[in-house]
């Protein structure tokens, strides 16, 4: 077996350069008082060496692990694994690690994962609650990343203007009868977009609201939502809070003999990765997620690092926008209204 090459280490680069081992940890650390001309060097040599902080030594040395925790609600759904590949570029970016914690759609679990990860000594942590998460009760510092109208909330997608869009977006269209789709009467999330999409609508649409029974959804695109009977009502646009039931509308309305968006429009939210390749493409609402990602994990390094601070229960407040615009992307499952509502015939008689 060949000998394993040695990695180097402080000392090794502050003998190739005959300085002290303090001048060469200040310079790697950007911490006191080392001649600018010294820190390239000392950086450069480093490189050519091969050496590797020790993350064992940067705690004893800081009293901080380089490693911040991420709490999601369910990985399963699409849209997590977006935002913690956000988080971990944006965390690796600021010279940080990630550990996730799953909540597998949970508060209780959520929690659990909560104390689990600040137990490992996370020196803070980004946290996507679900409902009756305890979050205050951590010992370190805490982003959420929910909703403008979630208390401590530190950064978000501007829910309500993204509603709106797709509000807007049916209105122009012209239609005049629309279904909202939602899944949780709780959820701050749901209840912002749906907010947004009400208020576009005012005064151009008649609106009702379908919430998706827990067992119903649990249940999968298999169940039948009565989609149907609402298309034969006339409603002619469906629009729901998440790409998921958007699919679940289309797929029912196809069984149905509804075509879309011929028959029925159908929008969504989230833009998940199968959203544009999908036939009919959907129209959906994208959310910036490197910028929340970046200024979460901005907002949650300055107060590790002594730069900002938190308020009385723990939780960062970003002095960043704490919304974040979303973006319409128009595509196949919406368009014009091209059949009269019953009525509209009624009125043309």
């Amino acid at each position: 077996m060949p000998p394993q090459k040695q990695v180097a280490n402080l000392g090794d680069i502050a003998r190739a350069l005959g300085v002290s081992v303090a001048t060469v940890s200040n310079a790697l650390s950007g911490k006191g008082r080392v001649s600018a001309s010294l820190i390239p060097r000392v950086r450069e040599m480093a490189d050519r060496m091969g050496y590797v902080p020790s993350l064992a030594g940067r705690a004893l040395r800081t009293g901080r692990t380089g490693v911040l925790g991420l709490v999601l609600p369910d990985i399963a759904n699409p849209l997590f694994p977006q935002i913690a590949q956000a988080i971990e570029f944006a965390a690796s970016s600021a010279g940080y690690g990630i550990l996730i914690g799953d909540s597998r759609g949970d508060s209780s679990v959520q929690t659990e994962a909560i104390h689990r990860l600040v137990e490992r000594g996370v020196d803070g942590l980004v946290v996507v609650p679900r409902r009756g998460t305890r979050i205050s009760e951590s010992d370190c510092p805490v982003a959420v990343i929910d909703s403008p109208s979630t208390p401590g909330n530190t950064v978000s997608a501007d829910h309500w203007q993204g509603g709106a869009l797709i509000g807007a977006h049916l209105a122009a269209f012209g239609h005049r009868r629309v279904l909202l789709l939602g899944n949780n009467p709780a959820s701050a999330v749901q209840n912002d977009r749906l907010a947004g999409m009400r208020d576009a609508l005012s005064g151009h649409a008649e609106t009702e609201t379908l919430w998706i029974e827990p067992l119903e959804a649990e249940r999968g695109v298999g169940s039948v939502l009565g989609l149907a009977d609402y298309a034969a009502r006339g409603f002619t646009a469906i629009a729901a809070v998440s790409d998921l039931h958007a699919l679940r509308a289309f797929t029912e309305l196809h069984r149905a003999g509804f075509r879309v968006p011929e028959d029925v429009s159908v929008t969504g939210f989230d833009d998940f990765s199968w959203s544009g390749v999908i036939t009919p493409a959907l129209t959906t609402v994208r959310a910036d997620m490197q910028r929340i990602a970046a200024i979460a994990v901005s907002s949650l390094v300055r107060v590790i690092e002594g730069r900002d601070n938190v308020d009385e229960d723990g939780l960062v407040v970003s002095t960043e926008a704490a919304r974040v615009p979303m973006q319409l992307i128009a595509r196949q499952t919406s368009g014009p209204v091209r059949r009269a509502s019953p009525e509209d015939n009624d009125k043309t008689e």
